[in-house]
């Protein structure tokens, strides 16, 4: 297992815990301050858009990029960002009906459905051992989902399992963009330089298309605009969703799958869901039944044997990343 690779999983399970940030703060202190999933996507993403921007604009490498990319490209990143809103509005309506930790589980089928698209859009997953482990993930979460309680907002589980539907398309596109191609990561196209376009230049232009997409929704539906407008003590619960849980999970994630493909990468971000339960049971008074706590030990068993899987082949050549 090359540098690259470590480098790669590292990220990944970085993203998940960013991401897992975003509905416990939400519920713990955004939500209870007056601001609702819409008024918190529309502050989260406009937050990660600054965060990403003022990252991007303090490397001279990062802004020779950004200057060296076409108008499509721009609008292709701009328009994966604001498919992320759907995901985001989906999984974060659900936090506001049901646990957190049931959200993160249910949203875990994801790597499944990336898995999937993989075989004929990106980097696929390969061995017993990479299939077992994808196995163990679904198995996690089909356990989980099978102990849910008759009096459970049904809506909220509706939500819930749109959200990992919205997720994939959204991670396919953001690997598309990377440079991920059938039979290969986009490290192995672009001779070991990373991603094709690099994740601070990327990140920043697809943050805002997600703030974009958010304001959308927010003016529709009557959102306060203003900062005036928000509630003093949601802001400490908005920054930190805004700079963890999108501007870092959202550049981590995508160069992690830069590295070593969005299938394996979606595989490492189901970390998020051991994460929030850690934070729900300890911070907010949610239930940890042993049936949730055997899912989510499941999961977790799956995503170590991910790591043992094969890896990718590095590069023939291996240039220094900017």
């Amino acid at each position: 297992m090359n540098r690259r690779h470590l480098v790669g999983i590292g990220l990944g399970a970085l993203a998940g815990v960013g991401y897992a940030t975003g509905p416990f703060l939400f519920k713990a202190s955004v939500h209870l301050a007056g601001v609702d999933w819409i008024g918190m996507l529309m502050w989260r993403f406009g937050l990660a858009a600054l965060v990403s921007w003022a990252w991007m604009l303090v490397q001279p490498w990062a802004r020779a990029a950004l200057r060296g990319l076409d108008r499509r490209t721009v609008a292709r990143l701009l328009l994966t960002g604001a498919v992320f809103v759907v995901d985001a509005s989906l999984y974060f309506a659900a936090v506001e009906r049901i646990d957190i930790s049931l959200v993160a589980l249910i949203a875990s089928a994801y790597p499944a459905l990336v898995a999937v698209a993989s075989l004929h859009l990106g980097y696929k997953f390969s061995g017993p051992r990479a299939w077992g482990s994808l196995a163990l993930v679904i198995s996690g979460t089909a356990l989980t989902i099978g102990a849910i309680k008759p009096d459970t907002d049904q809506v909220g589980i509706v939500l819930a399992v749109l959200a990992p539907v919205a997720y994939t398309v959204y991670i396919m596109l953001a690997a598309w963009m990377a440079g991920e191609r059938p039979g290969q990561t986009a490290d192995m196209r672009s001779g070991g330089r990373g991603a094709e376009v690099p994740p601070a230049a990327a990140g920043a232009i697809m943050a805002t298309g997600s703030w974009i997409g958010a304001a959308v929704v927010g003016l529709v539906a009557g959102e306060p605009m203003l900062p005036t407008q928000v509630p003093a003590a949601a802001w400490p619960g908005l920054i930190g969703i805004g700079v963890f849980s999108a501007a870092i999970a959202i550049q981590a994630f995508y160069a992690s799958a830069a590295r070593i493909g969005a299938a394996r990468a979606a595989l490492l971000t189901t970390v998020q869901p051991i994460v929030v339960i850690v934070l729900g049971v300890s911070f907010l008074s949610e239930a940890f039944t042993p049936v949730r706590a055997a899912g989510a030990a499941i999961v977790l068993a799956g995503v170590l044997l991910a790591q043992f899987a094969r890896s990718p082949e590095p590069p023939a050549a291996a240039p220094q990343e900017p």
